[in-house]
């Protein structure tokens, strides 16, 4: 994806963590809310899993049962895997994006744009197309919620990932695509393209496919819920320059309005118009004489009228 992740010079001057952090926060709010925000129409929603269903099946690429009872049979394998699938997108994600925005500034305003553009278009697939995961589905369908399973050992209820009692705070039925292996794929992409040592780019290529057969090991995605979260993240990539062009065309408006502003006029001082009666040395207030003053006068008096009398004597 060389359109999100190359490493361009950079354009402006280098991003300021006060800034990037509250429009990092601003963006995840908006997400969080509309996806809470987005009816979950629950008839649909089945239907829309079972019909995903049905097509792998269909295309025998169905691997969500075998995991699933790979898990579910092996706590030693399936609390690891919820563990995972709780936790690790809100750490490793937020971890690659710093060490980007510390280790490789100049791809940093692009690996951003892009996280973000593709996480917004993620909202737009859980509002057009609400899928119930497996882990929903009627129990004939031979899928165990293995959050619900091992609840007992993590934070996490009945409700997926969501701490346990407030699973009424999560849309969970925004499953298509899953933004899990999305996040991956881009934390994958970033580590691989920009990581020097061998360990960082094995990282790069093992993490977004362990995070697949997590997802579906763990009865919270389909494999094709998986290959859209890819989709997504391929598609935000080749709308990152485009966009990047249109926020700095639009800074550049922003900049143009201001600078066409009048700065405040300052007063400059008049050299007609005195300031006002001012006080000279030996004056107490403006008018009034003092005995220091007087004595300064006559001195002045007389030697101007000696300096008038020196002529005279000299005719």
């Amino acid at each position: 994806m060389p359109h999100a992740t190359a490493a361009t010079p950079s354009s402006g001057p280098r991003p300021r963590w006060w800034t990037e952090l509250p429009l990092i926060a601003v963006v995840y709010g908006l997400y969080s809310m509309g996806r809470l925000l987005v009816h979950e129409n629950i008839p649909a929603a089945v239907d829309n899993g079972l019909a995903i269903l049905r097509l792998e099946q269909a295309l025998h690429i169905n691997a969500e049962h075998p995991l699933n009872r790979l898990l579910t049979a092996q706590p030693a394998l399936g609390i690891p895997a919820d563990f995972a699938y709780a936790s690790l997108h809100y750490l490793v994600t937020p971890a690659v994006l710093v060490w980007i925005f510390r280790r490789r500034t100049a791809a940093y305003r692009a690996a951003r744009t892009w996280l973000m553009t593709s996480t917004l278009l993620g909202l737009v697939g859980f509002t057009l197309m609400p899928t119930c995961p497996p882990r929903l589905l009627d129990a004939h369908h031979g899928f165990v919620d293995t959050m619900a399973q091992y609840s007992a050992y993590g934070w996490w209820g009945a409700g997926a990932s969501a701490p346990r009692g407030l699973s009424g705070m999560t849309n969970q039925y925004a499953a298509m695509p899953s933004l899990h292996v999305g996040w991956a794929v881009w934390c994958g992409v970033l580590l691989w393209r920009h990581g020097r040592h061998p360990l960082v780019r094995a990282a790069g290529v093992a993490y977004p496919l362990i995070t697949v057969l997590i997802v579906m090991g763990t009865a919270n995605h389909y494999f094709l819920d998986a290959v859209a979260g890819a989709a997504v993240m391929a598609l935000g990539a080749l709308l990152t320059r485009p966009f990047m062009r249109l926020a700095d065309r639009v800074k550049d408006r922003v900049r143009a309005v201001f600078a066409r502003v009048p700065a405040p006029h300052t007063p400059t001082k008049s050299t007609i118009v005195s300031d006002g009666c001012k006080t000279s040395a030996g004056e107490r207030i403006p008018g009034q004489r003092t005995a220091s003053a007087d004595s300064s006068d006559a001195r002045t008096r007389s030697s101007a009228e000696a300096s008038d009398d020196a002529p005279a004597a000299a005719r």
